[in-house]
């Protein structure tokens, strides 16, 4: 199966950032792929405002996103908001991820909330609570977003679901040490779960000579495709672009049989 990753750097215009979901799934097309992954935060970038724009999974945004794949005949997975709770006083949203195409139509909430380096992502979004995992022609992927990467059990959880590929969908924030948090954390849990990892950033604004004002998490780019042994397959830089990448539901478990640490593992 080929896939894609379309590094990406989305801004406030919710039209704008469709555009480049029609662009980019176009060329994954065109490339061969049977799958794009863009991600998190594609409907509109962190530092605007999310509740004006969050819209349930059968709004407009969606089904643009629904209409594109169904035209071009290929899965997207891509990053949006959907509404969340409301109550005294306060509103807040969840940050979803969408994968529809050929026979799939799912979402995942994101389960771990970036409440961390000075950012409090939990002040205005709801945590999920549930993993998600769908199948593209006889592969399994299991979904998961930014933050959720620093947690090693959500990946072997989709492991044991039947995931071969985890997804990770990011906007991750810039700092000292971010970038290689961010390569050591996707080859550790492709390693920890035995499975594919697509790691899909937002790409670095800064890269298009933008300035970064405020603490949201914009996206440092470095999107790539890790092999179950932890093999970086593929790797974009901070610039946009798009990855394409084989993968081999053989070599998974080849992975398994001589790295059996689904099997090995204990559950305290």
């Amino acid at each position: 199966m080929r896939v894609a990753l379309a590094q990406i750097i989305t801004g406030r215009e919710l039209e704008r950032n469709l555009d480049l979901v029609r662009d980019y799934a176009r060329q994954a097309k065109a490339g061969g792929a049977d799958l794009v992954v863009f991600p998190e935060a594609t409907m509109r970038a962190f530092g605007n405002s999310l509740l004006d724009i969050a819209e349930p999974l059968d709004g407009p945004w969606a089904s643009q996103v629904r209409a594109v794949a169904a035209e071009e005949g290929i899965v997207i997975v891509a990053g949006m908001f959907t509404p969340g709770s409301s109550g005294a006083g306060a509103r807040k949203v969840r940050n979803t991820l969408l994968a529809t195409g050929p026979g799939v139509d799912v979402s995942y909430d994101k389960i771990h909330l970036y409440d961390a380096f000075g950012f409090a992502e939990s002040d205005t979004v709801d945590a999920g609570a549930q993993p998600v995992t769908f199948d593209v022609d006889g592969v399994t992927f299991g979904l998961a977003t930014c933050y959720d990467i620093r947690f090693p059990d959500l990946f072997t959880e989709n492991a044991d679901r039947g995931a071969q590929v985890n997804i990770v969908c990011a906007s991750w924030a810039a700092g000292p040490g971010k970038v290689e948090q961010w390569k050591l954390l996707s080859r550790a849990r492709a390693v920890d779960s035995t499975t594919y990892v697509l790691a899909c950033g937002q790409g670095d604004p800064t890269s298009l000579g933008l300035e970064i004002t405020g603490s949201a998490p914009t996206g440092v780019g470095h999107s790539a495709v890790v092999s179950p042994f932890g093999e970086v397959l593929q790797e974009l830089d901070g610039a946009p672009g798009l990855l394409f990448a084989d993968l081999d539901p053989a070599v998974v478990q080849d992975a398994r049989t001589k790295l059996p640490v689904l099997a090995n593992r204990h559950k305290f």
